[in-house]
C-alpha cells in the first residue's frame, strides 16, 4: 500500500486512539450519559408508562426511543472536546507535526461513534433486564445496528462542527440540549398521532422521527416500507453537511 494511503489512514486511527483514552479518563462524562438514559427509561416505563397508550407494551414502545435518545447524549459531548483542542493550541502542535484538519475530526467523530455504540449496547441490556423482548430476526438486528451507527456517525460530525462555531465549552455545552430535546418532539416517547396538530408537521418530518421509527420497526419485526431509506437519506444529508462545513471552519480557525 502506497506511503499516499497509509498515512493519512495512520493519522485518522492515531486521532481516534487519542480522543478514544482522552474520552475514557473524563469517567464524570461516561457516567453521565449512561446514567441518565436509563433514568429516562426507568422513569417513563414505572412512573408515565401505564398512563400512556401505544397499542403494545409502553417498554417495547419506548426502547427505540431511548437508544436514539442516548447516542445524543453521548454524540453531544464530542462539541466540549473539539473546543478544548481549539482553546489549548494542541492544534498548532498537530500543525507542525504535518496532522491534517481531516484526521483530527475523524478521530473525534469516530471515537464518538465507537463510545455511543458501546453504551447503547448497555442501555439495550438493561432495557432486556428489564423486560424488553424483540422479535427481530438476524437481519433485522444488523439493520438496525448499520442504521443505528449511522444515526450516531452523523450526529457526532455534526457535533464536532458545533464545536468549531462555539467559542468556550460553555456555548459547546449548548449543543447537548438540542440533541438531547429532538427526540421529545418525535415518535420516541408517544405516538405522533397524540401530539397537537400544529406539532405533527415538525414531528414527521425532522430526522429523529425516521430514525426511531426504522429502529422499532426492525428490532420489532413490523413491516418498515421505505422509511429506513428515508432515514439513512437524512443520516448521509447530515453528514455530507458536517463534514463540508467543519472542514471549511477548521481552516478559516486555524489560517
Amino acid at each position: 500500500m502506497s506511503e499516499t494511503v497509509t498515512r493519512p489512514l495512520a493519522q485518522h486511527l492515531t486521532m481516534t486512539g487519542r480522543s478514544i483514552r482522552i474520552s475514557s479518563r473524563n469517567i464524570d462524562a461516561v457516567i453521565t450519559s449512561l446514567a441518565l438514559p436509563i433514568m429516562i427509561m426507568t422513569i417513563f416505563v414505572y412512573f408515565f408508562g401505564g398512563a400512556i397508550s401505544t397499542g403494545q407494551e409502553y417498554l417495547t414502545y419506548v426502547t427505540p426511543g431511548v437508544l436514539v435518545l442516548c447516542s445524543g447524549f453521548g454524540a453531544a459531548s464530542t462539541a466540549q472536546s473539539v473546543v478544548g483542542d481549539m482553546r489549548e493550541g494542541i492544534i498548532d502542535r498537530f500543525r507542525s507535526m504535518d496532522v491534517s484538519g481531516a484526521a483530527v475530526l475523524t478521530g473525534h467523530t469516530l471515537a464518538s461513534t465507537t463510545r455511543n455504540l458501546l453504551s447503547t449496547a448497555l442501555v439495550l441490556a438493561f432495557a432486556f433486564a428489564i423486560g424488553f423482548r424483540p422479535s427481530a430476526t438476524a437481519a433485522g438486528w444488523l439493520a438496525a445496528a448499520a442504521l443505528l451507527a449511522s444515526y450516531i456517525l452523523a450526529i457526532s460530525w455534526l457535533s464536532a462542527t458545533f464545536g468549531l462555531l462555539a467559542k468556550s465549552p460553555e456555548a459547546a455545552a449548548g449543543f447537548t440540549f438540542f440533541m438531547t430535546f429532538l427526540p421529545y418532539p418525535s415518535s420516541a416517547f408517544v405516538p405522533v398521532g397524540t401530539m397537537p396538530s400544529w406539532l405533527h408537521a415538525f414531528s414527521e418530518h425532522q430526522p429523529v422521527t425516521p430514525v426511531i421509527e426504522s429502529l422499532r420497526g426492525l428490532l420489532l419485526g413490523l413491516p418498515v416500507g421505505h422509511t429506513p431509506w428515508l432515514a439513512l437519506a437524512w443520516c448521509a444529508g447530515i453528514l455530507a453537511v458536517s463534514a463540508a462545513v467543519s472542514g471549511a471552519l477548521f481552516r478559516a480557525r486555524t489560517a
